[in-house]
């Protein structure tokens, strides 16, 4: 009989902690009732209904787009900075560079948000831009902040990486940009898309940068979701948080699925060249090792 151990305890504890309300959340979509708290019976109307509620759909598709704006974006600057942090250990104001590459990461959202709609409200004055706020200025405050966790994960990433590669192409006559975009960027992919679906989740999930620089039509999802809960959760926010959670799910398995089949594949490869190696050894015998001085002097 296997002991009772408190560190397993804690880890089902986490683990019903964190993905028992999804579970809760999931199965009161299916609800039939207009009241959240109270079961009346299975039903699929409120994902129906969802195609008739224009505002939360286009909400959705506003917050999407601008997650997908955001990840790319910070993963490109993010990367940027990170290999500037790793490749150039020393240049003019490096210190205060790091600095302001990390920190957002440590700064109050609501600061940051309200900096930013300071910002945009005096360059409107003075350079007439932007216009007017919207899904251009959350872009650019989602990038900003984003930026910051992207450069961290690509920084450890590159600090890992054996310099000598890169070295050795340069010496055979690889460009500087040849040698980054065909061999640092390949060897840094998976924390490039760590980087940019992290990008894309805290873009999805923001509420309060959004809500200093956002402007008339601009809504994102989670401010819709907190304007709604106010007056009470309505059926459809869950519908529409199990179809996110349906997404997410299904794109975290196709990533595991094929990462996982890329690694297989390059495991038979080296399986398969040792092997072959090791044929081409057992075919030439043990005479293929002597020097062949001495093989001229033995015939």
């Amino acid at each position: 009989m296997k002991r009772f151990r408190f560190s397993n305890f804690m880890l089902v504890a986490g683990l019903l902690f964190i993905y028992l309300p999804m579970l809760i959340l999931v199965i009161y979509s299916f609800n039939a009732s207009k009241l959240v708290t109270v079961w009346g019976g299975w039903s699929l109307k409120w994902y129906f209904g969802l195609l008739d509620n224009s505002q939360l759909m286009g909400s959705v598709m506003r917050s999407m787009e601008i997650a997908v704006y955001t990840a790319v974006s910070s993963v490109i600057l993010g990367t940027l900075a990170a290999f500037v942090l790793t490749r150039i250990p020393r240049f003019k104001g490096r210190t205060l560079f790091a600095g302001m590459v990390t920190a957002p990461l440590v700064m109050p959202e609501v600061i940051t948000g309200l900096s930013l709609l300071l910002l945009f409200v005096a360059m409107a004055q003075m350079i007439g831009w932007p216009a007017e706020r919207g899904i251009l200025t959350i872009w650019i405050a989602h990038t900003s902040f984003c930026s910051s966790y992207v450069a961290v994960v690509v920084s450890a990433r590159l600090r890992e990486l054996d310099i000598s590669i890169e070295e050795a192409a340069m010496d055979l006559g690889a460009k500087p940009w040849k040698v980054f975009m065909l061999i640092t960027i390949p060897m840094i992919a998976p924390s490039l898309a760590a980087g940019g679906m992290m990008s894309f989740a805290l873009s999805l999930d923001d509420l309060v940068l959004a809500s200093f620089v956002s402007g008339p039509g601009s809504t994102t999802l989670p401010m819709e979701v907190f304007s709604a809960v106010r007056l009470g959760v309505k059926p459809e926010i869950n519908a529409v948080a199990s179809l996110i959670l349906l997404s997410v799910s299904l794109f975290t398995f196709f990533a595991w699925f094929f990462s996982a089949k890329a690694e297989e594949r390059r495991k038979r490869a080296i399986q398969q060249a040792m092997d072959e190696t090791a044929g081409v050894a057992l075919m030439n015998g043990p005479d293929s090792r002597r020097d062949p001085s001495q093989k001229h002097a033995a015939a």
